[in-house]
């Protein structure tokens, strides 16, 4: 059976403005007259959320397998209880992170079979069915990342370098999968990166946007 909702997830380095543009599209979509449902990864869900905390605000972080298995338990506990029964209900979910950032930030370490593995154990087979690739410089977005006056989680504390390797695998997913990871050039005004985004999604999608004033 075909969920009759939509999934969109966001991916990007850090600072790349993920939550901004989830945002601005979630009031699009809305104002257009869809049912929306905002979420996040690692999240969602309460034990979702617990392990989110395990992962981004340990002083001494679990190595990459480690993180994949809880990622992998926290993305199906938020699949099962968010996601899936927002699709059946038809509505749009719009998730900050996926399944895409497993693979380009634990992809580093973990060997792929395993990784796809992991993946699969905690998505049941969920793909999304359009995901927006915000890109970035890691200068840029660790800059931005900064700005928000935070100490930064475990991944943000990591060096450019790191950053650098994680985008180049964000970049390599995109060109891997074209027809469902668009990327989105994330160094213009927040509202011409929106627009941006609307368009792709009326191009790309069944979505109906008339009417929203997009």
């Amino acid at each position: 059976m075909i969920d009759p909702g939509y999934f969109i997830t966001f991916e990007g380095g850090e600072g790349a403005g993920k939550s901004t543009q989830i945002r601005l599209l979630a009031e699009t979509l809305r104002a257009a007259g869809h049912e929306v449902v905002v979420t996040r990864e690692p999240g969602g869900t309460p034990l979702a959320e617990a392990i989110r905390g395990l992962l981004l605000n340990a002083g001494d972080p679990p190595d990459a397998m480690t993180q994949a298995l809880l990622f992998a338990a926290a993305r199906h506990d938020h699949v099962t209880r968010v996601i899936r029964p927002a699709m059946r209900a038809g509505q749009i979910v719009l998730c900050d992170r996926f399944t895409d950032s497993t693979r380009a930030y634990q992809g580093e370490a973990v060997a792929e079979d395993a990784l796809e593995a992991t993946i699969l154990l905690g998505t049941a087979g969920l793909v999304p069915d359009l995901t927006l690739l915000l890109d970035l410089s890691p200068e840029a977005g660790l800059g931005r990342a900064r700005q928000r006056g935070a100490a930064g989680d475990a991944f943000e504390r990591a060096d450019a370098t790191y950053h650098t390797r994680v985008r180049e695998r964000f970049l390599a997913l995109a060109r891997r999968e074209p027809d469902r990871i668009l990327v989105v050039e994330a160094d213009r005004p927040p509202e011409v990166v929106a627009a941006s985004i609307r368009a792709l999604v009326e191009a790309h999608s069944a979505i109906d946007l008339a009417g929203a004033g997009a």
